[in-house]
């Protein structure tokens, strides 16, 4: 007897999440909450001086809860103001992710920048510029080594980021992407009178296969404090900033203005020396001469508006 196409039945599909526990990529509810409070006590206990050895600055980490469910989701929970790395280490996870509030970011960039603690406002809730990713990659380094000395990767390996990006930012997984469950780790982080967060976001695969032990607490010098502030001049400098110049022509009436055709001349205010103002991200930095050297158009610089200090503050948001 030939069965009609109504009658035949199709292949059962195993449930995506009792595929994950049979597996050991999904662990009972106890086990989970069990090993993210110790990853809690982890960072409570040691991210605080590690930071404190390295920036002389006092922060405070507390343990916020946990998440369970799929990577992705997990991830887009978080919100768009985080900055996100994607982490390996090798013999323990090759795909776990770190995220940081963008309010810590910023708040760390004022205080390294010497601003004092109590003037510093709670920041504007906001992507982060191209400056604070730089210093993001140095905040995802200190997590990152402190989850390293705290988990049971054999071999010594060092964890391996992809440069930090924000969440908005995030790239969309291959069509081939297969998800998988993962649990989320929500630490409190507070520097001076601003408070945010950080997370993991770490497969139960490698998860649930953690034994975390708390490292002891090394006696750091003034040398590495010195390197950190280094590290941070160094991500400074190399990062780009768009300049703009604009100078200021002669008045015209509307009429004229509406007449203007390809091949008409505006001329300068000035008569003289013509006075040019550069800005960046739409602050003034310099009044500068304009000028031509061979074929190219040039700026000299005459004077600032602002100290470094604050051209920094204001380049960096």
């Amino acid at each position: 007897m030939i069965m009609s196409t109504e009658t035949q039945t199709k292949p059962h599909t195993m449930d995506h999440a009792l595929l994950a526990r049979l597996t050991g990529g999904l662990g009972d509810r106890k086990t989970v909450e069990k090993l993210c409070q110790d990853f809690g006590q982890l960072y409570s206990e040691f991210l605080p001086d590690v930071f404190h050895s390295e920036t002389n600055l006092s922060i405070e980490v507390g343990y916020l809860g946990h998440a369970s469910g799929l990577m992705s989701e997990l991830i887009a929970g978080l919100g768009d103001h985080y900055a996100l790395a994607d982490t390996s280490l090798r013999n323990w996870s090759p795909n776990f992710v770190m995220a940081c509030g963008n309010g810590f970011i910023i708040t760390l960039m004022e205080n390294l920048l010497g601003a004092l603690p109590e003037f510093i406002a709670p920041p504007v809730a906001r992507p982060l510029s191209a400056i604070e990713l730089d210093l993001a990659v140095m905040v995802f380094e200190r997590i990152a080594n402190v989850l390293r000395s705290g988990v049971n990767a054999p071999g010594g390996f060092e964890p391996i980021s992809e440069r930090p990006h924000n969440a908005s930012q995030r790239p969309q997984p291959a069509k081939d992407h297969v998800d998988e469950f993962g649990a989320l780790i929500k630490l409190s982080i507070t520097l001076g009178k601003i408070t945010s967060d950080f997370a993991l976001i770490i497969p139960q695969k490698a998860l649930l296969k953690t034994r975390v032990t708390m490292p002891k607490s090394k006696g750091q010098t003034s040398r590495i404090r010195k390197e950190w502030a280094e590290q941070l001049a160094e991500q400074v400098r190399k990062s780009q900033v768009t300049l703009e110049a604009r100078i200021f022509l002669q008045s015209l009436r509307l009429d004229t203005i509406s007449r203007l055709a390809p091949g008409d001349v505006i001329p300068f205010m000035d008569k003289g020396d013509v006075t040019v103002n550069v800005s960046a991200n739409g602050k003034e930095l310099y009044s500068c001469d304009f000028g031509r050297a061979g074929e190219r158009y040039t700026v000299r610089v005459k004077s600032t508006h602002s100290s470094d200090d604050e051209l920094l503050r204001h380049l960096m948001k």
